[in-house]
């Protein structure tokens, strides 16, 4: 095994840009939210909002002071959240809000920091999040169908959305109360699967707003990316370009208000990082104000974090919107967080304005445009001045003056005289973050290691005569399911090729307990295959697969009848003979020895025998390692640099941080992802690693 290191990461910065970042939340005479066709109104004042989405089990608790006190600063008024159903209700009736999961407590660490939040209730929150957010479970009830006008469905997606409500009431933290929830979300971008639902699908848009409505919060519910949302409900935009794709408010009534704003984009094994510039983030949320009249944006992600242990969806990696202005370790990204910390800060000082002010809008030139809004009275002037441009200069006249235009930009006016700000124009000078070499695990000998067990057919206590279908079999308890069969070929199958289709993700295959091959999909394709020349004995011949699923799916239509798995299976030994094993007689096990023994936990170490790592062995699967040492000092963010390792799932202390899978390049011929963030360090300072389905490669120290 190669080395694997511990990072110290850090941020080298040249310049940093201080600006004022706006006031708190204000307390008005009237208490609570409603709204018009302007704006929130909240304790009686009009607001113009930028939001953060700050998902509260994508960090720890230790985190959220810090990330929400850097929201604050930059400019940001309220936190934005999804509720994440999976995890509070792991079983029928059995509730979580422990740790990661609490979620009062993160509630409150916002309301402490005078700011306020938006709660996404879903229960469906995609989110990349595994099955959209959905516990497995569901699965399971009779005659489910998920995200439709079916009874069982909507019993479980009430029976959570009231428990939410009610725990929140409880703890008075709807705006209502005085708390600091302004505003609430029911179901997530419905609009894209309402139409496979038929005549179901408005029923059921019709009963979810009712039945959030009738929760009687006091606050407005939102349903996002959805132009069919009831009375009361608000729809709002999502996507990187609201101000261009939003066909605006269904009704007159309703503010535009634009919930996903993309900061970057997620980022899945074998593909590239997505750069979104600081300039166009800031262009597209002025032109949202401007154009829609828009008055709240939430930034997804302002700050993305970590998919810990299995919760990503499919083939997402461990890291979660990384190029979002705070980094997944919780450190600034620059200059998008200082740039749009300016932007927050110029269209506060000119919100009154903005909010009380008639809009006009004309033609200044070819490709640009003016937004202008105008108190009555010779009061205040707002002017927003647009170059679509992508590629040219431009000089305009504006009330006989002559003003500059980037290309691809708006110049914002407070007095329809002065530029404050142009998106895109930067003054925050970009940072780096840089990682700092604290440890080195290259010795061998600190190392022990335990080869999970190989099943037969005759090992399992699962058999069908069929393919199984593998998220219905492992009901999401592990990433993994044996197919195995047994069979004795003629004497003439002398050149044998194992082919075999797949609808999962990885598949590992052996033939009497020897590694043959591994192969795997891709996000971007629904199934994979492989051909592969095997050796088979004189006699009877054990063939074991193991499928992996990396992240069930987190979308679409009917997922509760998304199939994965195994689907085809057949040995050709010649042109005409051939043996089909799709309908034979199979034997399964689900998970690894190593998962159903939990050996990741202290107690159960001893579980396994561990020993000394086979410096000679290459290519070795199924092998999970462990070491114990000391936490580096500091209070520095740290990860582990798994850069020589494969794939797998690593834990630390007993917590799993997620999987890895650094084998996976991109087209460039880089891993996705080679940086694993740790957080879990033992309070003695003891640091214990496992981890499990790793590919090894021989040991190289690697230098700081």
């Amino acid at each position: 095994m190669r080395s694997m290191a511990w990072w110290w990461i850090g941020l080298v910065v040249v310049a940093v840009l201080s600006l004022s970042s706006g006031g708190d939340a204000v307390e008005g005479e009237e208490d609570g939210v409603t709204y018009d066709g302007r704006s929130l109104i909240i304790n009686g004042q009009r607001r113009i909002l930028f939001s953060g989405s700050i998902h509260y089990p994508r960090s720890t608790p230790q985190m959220w002071p810090s990330l929400i006190a850097k929201a604050k600063e930059g400019g940001v008024d309220v936190i934005q959240t999804y509720v994440f159903w999976n995890l509070h209700e792991p079983q029928p009736g059995q509730y979580d809000f422990s740790g990661r999961y609490d979620l009062v407590k993160f509630i409150k660490e916002i309301q402490a920091q005078g700011l306020y939040a938006c709660l996404r209730i879903g229960p469906f929150i995609e989110s990349e999040w595994n099955y959209g957010g959905f516990p497995f479970w569901l699965h399971d009830v009779p005659g489910i169908v998920y995200r439709t006008d079916n009874e069982p469905f909507k019993f479980y997606m009430q029976n959570f959305t009231t428990k939410i409500v009610n725990l929140i009431k409880s703890e008075g933290l709807y705006a209502s109360q005085g708390g600091p929830i302004i505003l609430s979300q029911i179901e997530n971008e419905y609009q894209n699967v309402e139409a496979a639902f038929h005549e179901k699908g408005p029923v059921y848009v019709q009963w979810a707003a009712k039945m959030a409505v009738d929760l009687e919060t006091g606050v407005p519910w939102v349903m996002c990316k959805q132009a069919d949302a009831p009375d009361p409900v608000i729809n709002t935009c999502n996507g990187m370009r609201c101000g261009e794709t939003f066909g605006g408010p269904n009704s007159p009534n309703k503010p535009a208000m634009w919930t996903e704003d993309w900061t970057s984009f997620y980022q899945v094994y074998g593909g590239e990082p997505y750069i979104r510039s600081a300039q166009d983030l800031a262009y597209h949320a002025t032109l949202f104000i401007a154009k829609n009249r828009g008055c709240y944006i939430n930034y997804y992600m302002y700050h993305g974090g970590t998919n810990f242990g299995r919760t990503s969806s499919a083939y997402v990696i461990t890291s979660y919107y990384d190029q979002a202005p705070l980094d997944e370790y919780g450190l600034l990204r620059q200059p998008k967080w200082g740039h749009l910390k300016e932007l927050h800060s110029a269209i506060k000082n000119c919100s009154a304005t903005l909010l009380e002010g008639v809009e006009t809008n004309f033609s200044i030139g070819p490709f640009q445009q003016a937004y202008v809004f105008e108190e009555a009275n010779g009061g205040g002037c707002v002017a927003f001045l647009v170059n679509n441009d992508t590629t040219q200069n431009a000089t305009v006249q504006f009330r006989n003056n002559s003003f500059g235009l980037l290309p691809k930009s708006i110049s914002i006016l407070p007095d329809c005289q002065n530029v404050i700000f142009n998106t895109a124009k930067v003054n925050t000078v970009a940072n780096e973050r840089i990682t700092k070499s604290s440890k080195m695990f290259n010795a061998v000998d600190n190392w022990k290691e335990f080869r999970d067990v190989i099943p037969n057919f005759l090992d399992t206590t699962l058999q069908s005569n069929t393919l199984l279908e593998q998220m219905n079999t492992t009901k999401d308890t592990s990433d993994y399911l044996w197919y195995t069969f047994r069979f004795q070929p003629n004497s003439s199958c002398t050149n044998p090729l194992l082919h075999f289709e797949s609808f999962a993700h990885v598949a590992h295959c052996y033939i009497n307990n020897e590694f043959i091959e591994a192969g795997h999909g891709n996000h971007d394709t629904k199934n994979f295959s492989m051909d592969i020349p095997i050796s088979l004995i004189d006699g009877v011949n054990n063939v074991s697969i193991l499928s992996v699923l990396v992240g069930l799916p987190d979308s679409g239509a009917f997922m509760e009848s998304k199939f994965a798995g195994l689907t085809k299976v057949e040995i050709q030994c010649s042109e005409t003979e051939l043996y089909d094993f799709t309908n034979y007689t199979w034997g399964y096990q689900v998970g690894l020895v190593g998962e159903e023994l939990q050996i990741y936990e202290e107690e159960n170490l001893n579980k396994v025998d561990w020993t000394e790592i086979d410096h000679d062995s290459t290519n070795q699967t199924l092998t999970w390692y462990k070491t114990v040492f000391d936490a580096p000092t500091g209070d520095d963010p740290v990860a582990l640099d798994l850069s020589t390792m494969g794939k797998g799932e690593i834990w630390v202390n007993g917590q799993s941080i997620g999987r890895y899978w650094v084998s996976f390049h991109t087209p460039k011929g880089n891993p996705s992802q080679t940086l694993q963030n740790y957080i879990y360090i033992a309070s003695n300072g003891k640091v214990k690693i496992l981890c499990s389905e790793s590919y090894v490669l021989k040991t190289a120290a690697k230098s700081p």
